[in-house]
């Protein structure tokens, strides 16, 4: 059974941020986890299409793909996040051996975020670099490498899985995707409709 737990207490990882609102939005609080929150990512999409140049053996280029790849996961789930847009997700097991997600942000979540440069840089990166590797995965299939199939699924699975937490995360806890989805098209099509009668 899967439940979802949503935590808005102030979390003392996070006591470091609060003075937050002092400092320029523009501006980068946190260089060095921007720069690793795009290193491994960009890393691991650059050796997969580039290996075939460096390197002949296919098991030196797997290795070091999936190594890119749960640094990032690592990298973003429990360091960028947190100190980038000021959320953490994880999933635990209790006694019993039920999953909970749980999530947690920042006091104050609802208000601009520390900086908009770095919430830029993490979603960016957040969104732009799972679709890179569905694509590949479309691409491995569709050329029959299928000795690549392997590799492109831990792509899929590790940045898809920070892609999902976050976005649970930045949404709610308790908020279904297919009900957010839902509203949103809902409250597109109002608008529109609204338009149209205004114009008639």
């Amino acid at each position: 059974m899967l439940t979802e737990d949503n935590n808005d207490e102030d979390v003392s990882l996070f006591d470091a941020e609060e003075d937050a609102g002092k400092k320029s939005k523009k501006k980068l609080k946190h260089p060095l986890a921007s720069f690793f929150h795009l290193f491994f990512r960009v890393s691991a999409v650059l050796v997969y299409l580039l290996c075939g140049l460096f390197s002949g053996s296919f098991i030196a280029c797997m290795v070091a793909i999936i190594l890119l790849l749960s640094c990032d996961f690592w990298t973003v789930k429990n360091i960028t996040g947190r100190l980038m847009v000021g959320l953490r997700w994880w999933n635990q097991v209790d006694h019993d051996g039920r999953s909970h997600w749980v999530f947690e942000s920042r006091k104050g979540v609802g208000k601009p975020p520390a900086s908009e440069s770095e919430s830029r840089i993490f979603w960016v990166g957040l969104i732009v670099c799972p679709m890179l590797w569905v694509l590949f995965a479309f691409s491995t299939l569709f050329s029959f490498k299928i000795k690549w199939v392997p590799v492109v699924a831990m792509g899929v699975v590790l940045q898809g899985a920070n892609l999902y937490g976050y976005v649970r995360c930045k949404l709610g806890g308790k908020t279904s995707l297919k009900n957010m989805a839902t509203n949103y098209f809902g409250r597109q099509f109002l608008k529109q409709t609204l338009s149209k009668e205004e114009e008639s």
